[in-house]
């Protein structure tokens, strides 16, 4: 059998320009970056905005676990699948971080014969948009301590200053810092720190921007840190968002790749779902919507991260309908859930499948309170089971009134995948999926900041409360009264498990959600709720995939994936 990176390698890739035009992209708005990548003239999208829009679709899945779920394989799948019906269908993916490639995750563009090509740039650095986002997020850093340096004229006060810097690696070392250390010439020395680069505001705001002007208000709007009587200083007040925008214009077009089968991709922006709003760029989703009649799109991680921030902060933000959800369980997935070991995960366990049925039982029930129908998507294994499958088809149609689907795509490109299409199409066949009129936020705008949290942690999450000590309680306190209450929150916490805590899988109830800290997005236009212990600096693992990673005699990048 051959392995992802075979299956890749071997593809002959259509000529991006063929691609777009399946979209009716014109070949002079698709601008080539090298072989099979192309970025999509902004001017070109912009004269779209009076086209209907398609149908958009989200794709999330159960809690991940080490066994795998295969979210971004089943998407590409059925985009294929869509296609293949005779339906214009555009994918749209995230970037892949550099942190967790050369960590532990490995590639992120699918696999078997539900892939987008070329997975080796896709992986690295691409068109260089995260490089960019980088230098635009640590152009407002410096431009912050060159201020303080040359006589501080805003009266920054440098305690106070929230703005930290960013990298696109795993770097524990680097969550917490010394600056500007070695004399007066070198500024002032302060406490600093790193977060991914996936983690930045400046990601979030790439994200969410509808356009070039809207992104410079945005970057403009963001705090970078306080004066002596607490009122904020913001990057407009620096002047700083006018040459963040520059090193950003040529990122902020989208784009454009293609599946193993040739259909087209948006691969744009990169968020993380468990420190970040874990979404696609609105403007390659918008751009989609209008040149398609389908949109399958993701959401980071599972439903309760990606799928929650999907509807309430990308959906809410942007004015998106989304028509259904598509959620993706594997049979090891679910029997892990169930308290099977790893290394056990190929026998057949009808006992363990029930009890891990807890986790996808509590993922279709919390997409529901958002008024989306959904389908289970079950991505199928060589060791899987008739029994197993028959066990979950069954328990999806009595217990939940959702059909579940079993997807071979991995195997048989969008072929394997026909029997989910199909469901999609059926399932937003319907008035209320084909205008969006069934979809609600969780939570209304003029919800508390706190009461925002709590309702997360409660319908989402299902925990008892949530806690805080008195700092961060007065800290919502601020927020609120500063004007920021109408703010959607961004739960940062493990994707592991319902809870804060990682070793406690399946369906938990009754916890208590403990917040670590609060920190304003202004620009980005939420909050983002620190939870239990996650970092928005990750760490390397004890044998980081990078050790196996390296180009051998033929010239070809082995390890990666």
């Amino acid at each position: 059998m051959k392995s992802d990176i075979e299956i890749a390698r071997a593809a002959k890739l259509t000529a991006i320009a063929e691609v777009g035009a399946r979209l009716g992209i014109p070949s002079d708005a698709v601008v080539p970056y090298g072989r099979g990548m192309a970025k999509v003239d902004p001017d070109f999208l912009a004269g779209l905005a009076d086209r209907p829009d398609g149908r958009l679709i989200l794709v999330t899945a159960i809690s991940p676990t080490p066994a795998g779920e295969g979210k971004t394989t089943t998407l590409i799948g059925l985009g294929d699948a869509l296609n293949r019906m005779g339906k214009r269908t555009a994918i749209c993916l995230r970037e892949p971080s550099l942190g967790p490639c050369f960590g532990m995750k490995g590639g992120a563009a699918g696999g078997g014969y539900s892939q987008v090509v070329p997975m080796e740039q896709i992986n690295l650095h691409f068109t260089g948009d995260f490089h960019a986002i980088t230098s635009a997020h640590n152009l407002l850093a410096a431009m912050i301590d060159n201020h303080v340096h040359w006589g501080n004229e805003l009266g920054l006060d440098r305690r106070r200053i929230t703005w930290r810097r960013a990298v696109d690696m795993n770097d524990r070392a680097l969550r917490s810092i010394i600056s500007s250390l070695g004399g007066a010439a070198n500024g002032y020395p302060r406490e600093d720190g790193f977060d991914i680069s996936v983690a930045s505001e400046v990601m979030a705001v790439f994200c969410l921007a509808r356009d070039l002007k809207d992104l410079e208000a945005r970057l403009g709007r963001i705090v970078i840190g306080y004066k002596r009587d607490k009122s904020p200083v913001t990057a407009a007040d620096l002047k700083a968002p006018g040459a963040m925008t520059v090193l950003l214009k040529d990122a902020l077009s989208p784009n454009l790749v293609q599946t193993l089968e040739g259909n087209p991709a948006f691969v744009h922006g990169g968020p993380f779902a468990n420190i970040a709003h874990g979404c696609n760029s609105v403007i390659a989703t918008r751009a989609g919507l209008k040149l398609a009649d389908f949109v399958v799109t993701e959401a980071g991680f599972g439903a309760d991260l990606g799928a929650e921030k999907f509807f309430d902060i990308k959906c809410r933000k942007a004015g998106l309908k989304p028509a259904a959800a598509v959620i993706v369980a594997t049979m090891r997935a679910l029997k892990m859930h169930g308290g099977v070991p790893r290394d056990q995960l190929g026998n057949e366990d009808l006992t363990a499948l029930r009890r891990g049925l807890a986790n996808l039982d509590r993922h279709v029930r919390n997409v529901a309170k958002y008024g989306v129908p959904a389908v289970v998507a079950i991505n199928t294994f060589p060791t899987d089971t008739e029994a197993e499958h028959h066990l979950v088809i069954q328990a999806c149609r009595e217990n939940l009134g959702v059909d579940a689907i079993v997807c071979r795509n991995w195997a048989e490109g969008g072929r394997g995948a026909e029997d989910l299409a199909k469901a999609v199409i059926t399932l937003t066949d319907t008035p209320e999926a084909l205008d969006g009129r069934g979809f609600r936020p969780l939570y209304a705008d003029d919800l508390s900041l706190w009461e925002k949290v709590r309702t997360v942690a409660t319908e989402i999450y299902h925990a008892g409360d949530i806690i805080a000590d008195k700092k961060i309680r007065d800290r919502f306190r601020e927020l609120q009264d500063a004007g920021y209450g109408d703010l959607p929150v961004c739960i940062a916490k493990t994707q592991y498990s319902f809870s804060t805590d990682p070793d406690l899988p399946n369906a938990p109830s009754g916890h208590t959600v403990p917040i670590r800290e609060v920190r304003l997005a202004a620009g980005a236009g939420f909050i983002v709720v620190i939870c239990g212990e996650i970092m928005t600096m990750p760490g390397l693992p004890r044998s980081p995939a990078a050790e196996r990673i390296h180009i051998d005699e033929q010239g070809l990048t082995q390890g990666l994936f």
